[in-house]
């Protein structure tokens, strides 16, 4: 990997140590989920870090891709189980990082579950072995805790303006042969639930990201897409970023046709297919 380009992604992890740390401070009872998002990314932008997506705080059955709205009123309560994800980029090279609290609780079997398979996976992400391999080890260090591996979420490989890129890890195992190779830039990102282990898409839809130039005749969609591209560096970006554009319904209008024209990608709110709770951590790694 060139210099620059490993010093910048150097950059991004130390910034996210620090966001991480401030962060654990302030997710707690009675907090709401806007403010504590908003905090963690006004911190990352004081670090000198760029964000690499909105914040998600995905409680109890929602896995992933929660973002607070626009004056959302969602409060922390006791015994939440909280996933905070977290992305920094530096120039585009992304840290991709992750952890779980339970509010007003010490830890959390499912917690340790999930912090126990990323690190086992990460001892093993070396060049060559295979994507199946790090599968069967997160798979089966959650399974020792009397859990189940969300099957359709995945660790993933991490490119320059790129979130999700090769290779991808199922969280299940699976039989994909693939080989890590030397250069990859991987966020090893591990659910743990004691549910049935699948996730379905849920309501509502808070992050979304530029796929494309398309003609659109609301002004707002015009403006909403030349943001996404220039303002968000083609990366995802929340809803409620836009506030100065438009809001209520005019917001959603303009949301809903740059969808349609497929100028935008939705990111769906994910959900525990059976309600069971979820559990977060993700770290990224270097493959040296």
């Amino acid at each position: 990997m060139d210099e620059e380009v490993l010093k910048k992604y150097k950059k991004s992890f130390e910034i996210s140590d620090k966001v991480i740390e401030f962060a654990k401070g302030i997710v707690e009872k009675n907090a709401k989920v806007l403010d504590v998002a908003e905090k963690i990314e006004s911190k990352v932008k004081f670090l000198g870090g760029g964000l690499a997506f909105p914040v998600n705080i995905s409680i109890n059955e929602i896995a992933a891709h929660y973002t607070p709205d626009i004056n959302d009123q969602l409060v922390l309560k006791e015994n939440d189980l909280v996933k905070v994800d977290i992305g920094v980029q530096t120039e585009g090279y992304i840290s991709d990082r992750a952890f779980t609290i339970l509010v007003g609780k010490k830890t959390h079997p499912l917690i340790e579950a999930a912090e126990k398979a990323v690190h086992e996976a990460s001892k093993m992400v070396n060049s060559g072995v295979k994507v199946y391999e790090v599968s069967e080890i997160i798979a089966s260090t959650i399974e020792k805790f009397g859990f189940n591996p969300i099957q359709n979420l995945c660790s993933h490989g991490l490119d320059q303006y790129v979130q999700h890129a090769k290779p991808t890890i199922p969280n299940g195992r699976n039989t994909i042969s693939e080989k890590i190779k030397v250069g990859d830039v991987i966020a090893i990102e591990v659910f743990a639930t004691n549910g049935s282990g699948m996730v379905k898409e849920s309501f509502p839809i808070l992050i979304y990201r530029y796929v494309r130039d398309k003609p659109v005749r609301l002004a707002e969609a015009r403006k909403i897409l030349e943001m996404s591209k220039k303002d968000f560096e083609g990366l995802p970006f929340a809803k409620r970023w836009l506030s100065g554009v438009a809001t209520g319904t005019k917001l959603d209008f303009a949301l809903r046709q740059l969808i349609d024209v497929e100028a935008l990608e939705q990111y769906p709110v994910l959900k525990e297919e059976s309600n069971g709770l979820v559990a977060q951590f993700e770290n990224t790694i270097i493959v040296e």
